[in-house]
């Protein structure tokens, strides 16, 4: 999954793609790198993020929506909490909604999905952006967000909801400390045990930063190290990256060394 911001604020690349002509050309190029899915983002969720209108952000992503629907292979996301926002994405051609409240910032976004035949994935946040790192708390981070999630899930399910078009993202960053996060990234099985594919989005992220020392155009091989981690212990089925070449030669590789790795026990 490929990450588009449109967005002026954006942790790591705000501004680069405000451009309707850059947005366009950055998915096309994420698309010929690899990416499977372009997630297309109009409000940024960066710690401390103020939201913006609904108005603005239509207008930062329904125009790029509209000119990539004929011309991507990719899936499209729609990356918001706003159900308006994303039934005007789905009418353009957007085939997924990613949700980071899990339809909890916008009671209208469950009706959506009822009536919606699209693909969804829902986050785990604790709070807002705009407040969610202060001091965050949990007894049981891993047990707590997987209690979450799918309690979601069970919800949307029962409104309609296809059981197979959902997808589960611990949200790494969203409301957690540098502990949580590497709760979370290594502590899986619980997440597993909902039966649902997983998206997991550490690209770039702050904890890398505590743990390495690193700037944010520093972190590539932080991200690619909790990905290869995520591939060898078989965590996550999605990865959110904005560096797709690199993410997609690792998860060739990975899956190429296991692949031949079995082929040999076989003949063993």
């Amino acid at each position: 999954m490929g990450i588009l911001n449109v967005t002026p604020d954006s942790f790591s690349d705000g501004g680069e793609h405000l451009a309707i002509t850059s947005a366009i050309d950055h998915a096309l190029r994420m698309e010929d790198q690899g990416a499977d899915i372009i997630d297309i983002g109009g409000e940024s969720t960066r710690p401390g993020a103020i939201p913006v209108s609904l108005d603005d952000e239509k207008a930062r992503v329904l125009p790029v929506i509209e000119k990539l629907a004929g011309r991507l292979k990719a899936c499209i996301s729609i990356d918001t909490t706003k159900s308006k926002v994303a039934a005007a994405a789905l009418d353009l051609g957007a085939h997924i909604i990613n949700d980071i409240s899990a339809l909890t910032f916008d009671p209208a976004m469950l009706e959506l999905a009822a009536k919606s035949a699209c693909g969804w994935v829902i986050m785990h946040i604790k709070g807002t952006p705009e407040n969610m790192q202060q001091n965050p708390s949990y007894d049981d981070v891993v047990s707590e967000v997987s209690s979450f999630l799918n309690h979601r899930y069970q919800i949307m399910v029962s409104a309609g909801v296809d059981p197979l078009s959902v997808s589960i993202d611990p949200g790494i960053g969203f409301g957690k400390t540098y502990d949580h996060n590497l709760e979370l990234i290594t502590g899986f099985d619980s997440l597993r045990k909902i039966g649902l594919p997983i998206c997991l989005g550490v690209s770039r992220k702050k904890f890398l930063q505590t743990l390495l020392g690193r700037k944010m155009d520093e972190r590539l091989a932080g991200t690619l190290a909790v990905l290869s981690y995520s591939l060898l212990h078989d965590s996550a089925q999605i990865f959110r990256v904005h560096d797709v070449i690199a993410a997609k030669d690792l998860v060739t590789t990975i899956k190429a060394l296991q692949s031949f790795t079995m082929k040999r026990n076989l003949v063993l």
